[in-house]
């Protein structure tokens, strides 16, 4: 493994570390939403990313035999955490890591939102692509994408739970019109 890839995977998971230290909620926001959700998340992300990579090293199962494959997963990576970042910028005040409702907490349905309702998973779930990719392995690349979408959509639902009990059929309207997770298919 080269120095691009040690930066890139580096800075991946210091970013994401920041991002769970920073974006938590505070003691005047709505509490007991998040029903652990956080910490499935983390270890499942942990536990599949130990495994792919294990995998990735014992067997050899190319998606390709082209050098260029690990970069364009390098660049899904990359391009992952830039539209994140994107998404947790767009919603400012209201993104926080685990689910809550913030004072004051308004809808939001413009930008990326008026697309995608959540974008911030969107953008990770192309990040851990991206990292089956740059392992050059199908079975990784299948595992993380399988374990990281299931983990998504079992947190979304309760995020979405929460966001119903907020803002009603404003909501379910807005469920209406956009996609969830993946645009256009789910």
């Amino acid at each position: 493994m080269n120095l691009l890839f040690i930066i890139t995977y580096s800075f991946w998971f210091l970013s994401e570390l920041g991002l769970n230290r920073l974006l938590r909620s505070k003691k005047t926001d709505r509490i007991n939403t998040d029903k652990g959700s956080l910490s499935i998340i983390w270890i499942t992300i942990m536990g599949s990313i130990a495994i792919a990579v294990v995998i990735a090293m014992n067997r050899t199962l190319p998606i390709s035999s082209n050098l260029i494959i690990p970069y364009l997963g390098l660049a899904l990576i990359i391009f992952g955490i830039i539209f994140r970042f994107i998404a947790i910028i767009s919603l400012g005040r209201f993104f926080t890591v685990d689910v809550t409702i913030r004072k004051d907490h308004k809808l939001k349905k413009n930008g990326l939102y008026r697309y995608l309702r959540h974008p911030s998973y969107f953008a990770a779930l192309l990040s851990f692509i991206g990292l089956g990719v740059s392992l050059n392995n199908w079975v990784s690349l299948l595992l993380l994408t399988i374990d990281i979408t299931v983990v998504f959509i079992f947190r979304i639902k309760i995020e979405e739970k929460v966001l119903i009990e907020q803002f009603g059929s404003e909501y379910i309207e807005y469920k209406k019109s956009t996609s969830g997770l993946i645009p256009f298919i789910y």
